[in-house]
């Protein structure tokens, strides 16, 4: 079914509710069952919401995610309510009274800036996907800030509005994900010129963007949610030319300096793995100048220090061993150590973690936990050896 307008309806909500939880290995009985007084194409339908909604709850949260309704696409690229609704205070902090949320999708930022207190036109140009984010915006009784417009964003006169918001596709059917930002849509060129023509305007782009491609106009933020980067946001009519990454929840934001890159110096006592915010927005080297600390290679975006200065930017460990790469040694330390839960990171290796930590510990040893980290020291391939602090 295409047309989520038969869930709307009294018949649709009351058997969306029947449905609410219900578990994959009961499926065909809850349908065989709801088949008896309901069309199949609707009881299918009521189904496929359900399955979407208990995806959209690690986003969303239970409450939001049990009253909305989804597209598939929609789950999957929509922003989290926790980015969202922290950038959402970011805009109202400029003052802005007013967004056009171009590219909107099922409406997840749209709600969060409705909740801040700021009127919305959300566009989207896909039928289905539209209808998602007006029924949303009803169902989360936010109708009254959220216009919804199905339209080709790159027609809509956004003269009147506070600021911008795009969102621009960043996948293609059969293609997957679009790593070029001209071939998103709209093209990034684009949506640059629809933000200059704004007083404010934020542009959601992929987190691995090459910086050169970052407009001189623009202050570029890296957000990441409980140690997973997100998305990269462009802002415009704040500070233009300036980096920062930021850390939920909090947030913490670190604002770049323009430090050059530290100096490269022998493994210490701690090594420090920054947030990938942080290594995103190439601002290693701020953390680093907080820790009193250097590289452990030119290469590697791991920090070494000698003594320990707590961080939200980068996660601390404490090395006990440094060891050239062996499995055989590696086997033999973890059994005179009693270790029972190896955690093996890597930067800058071709060794696959999950297989050497199969190789190496095949059954545990003992009550004891070590990470070991697979890299690079001054250019020749390690073991580290550890415990986070």
């Amino acid at each position: 079914m295409n047309d989520l307008a038969p869930l709307l309806t009294p018949v649709g909500r009351a058997l969306l509710d029947e449905v609410r939880g219900t578990a994959p290995a009961d499926e065909l009985a809850v349908a065989t069952r709801l088949r008896r007084d309901h069309p199949a194409e609707l009881v299918s339908a009521a189904l496929g919401q359900a399955r979407l909604r208990q995806r959209a709850e690690a986003k969303f949260g239970a409450e939001d995610a049990g009253r909305m309704y989804f597209t598939p696409n929609g789950v999957e690229q929509s922003t989290r309510a926790s980015v969202a609704a922290y950038r959402a205070d970011r805009i109202r902090a400029l003052g802005v009274a007013s967004v056009a949320d171009l590219c909107c999708g099922i409406g997840g930022d749209a709600i969060a800036l409705a909740r801040a207190g700021i009127r919305v036109l959300a566009v989207d140009h896909d039928p289905l996907t539209a209808a998602a984010a007006r029924a949303n915006a009803e169902a989360l009784g936010l109708d009254g800030l959220i216009e919804v417009r199905e339209a080709d964003v790159m027609d809509v006169d956004t003269a009147g509005y506070d600021a911008v918001f795009v969102d621009p596709g960043r996948r293609s059917a059969g293609r997957g994900r679009i790593f070029d930002p001209e071939a998103y849509s709209p093209p990034l060129s684009w949506a640059v010129r629809a933000a200059l023509k704004a007083p404010h305007a934020a542009l959601k782009i992929a987190p691995g963007v090459p910086h050169e491609t970052i407009p001189e106009q623009a202050e570029a933020e890296w957000i990441s949610d409980g140690g997973d980067v997100k998305e990269a946001v462009l802002w415009f009519g704040t500070a233009p030319g300036a980096v920062r990454a930021t850390l939920l929840p909090g947030p913490r934001t670190l604002i770049g300096a323009g430090l050059p890159d530290p100096a490269v110096r022998p493994v210490g006592r701690y090594l420090y793995e920054p947030d990938g915010a942080v290594i995103r927005a190439h601002l290693v080297a701020d953390v680093a100048a907080r820790l009193d600390g250097g590289l452990i290679d030119p290469t590697i975006a791991y920090i070494t220090a000698d003594t320990h200065a707590p961080t939200p930017y980068a996660t601390a460990y404490e090395i006990t061993d440094r060891l050239p790469f062996n499995l055989k040694k590696l086997k033999a330390l973890l059994r005179e150590r009693e270790v029972g839960t190896l955690t093996v990171k890597k930067r800058g290796s071709a060794v696959e973690p999950e297989e050497l930590r199969r190789r190496a510990l095949p059954k545990p040893q003992g009550p004891h936990a070590l990470t070991v980290f697979l890299t690079r020291a001054a250019g020749a391939p390690v073991m580290l050896l550890g415990q986070p602090v």
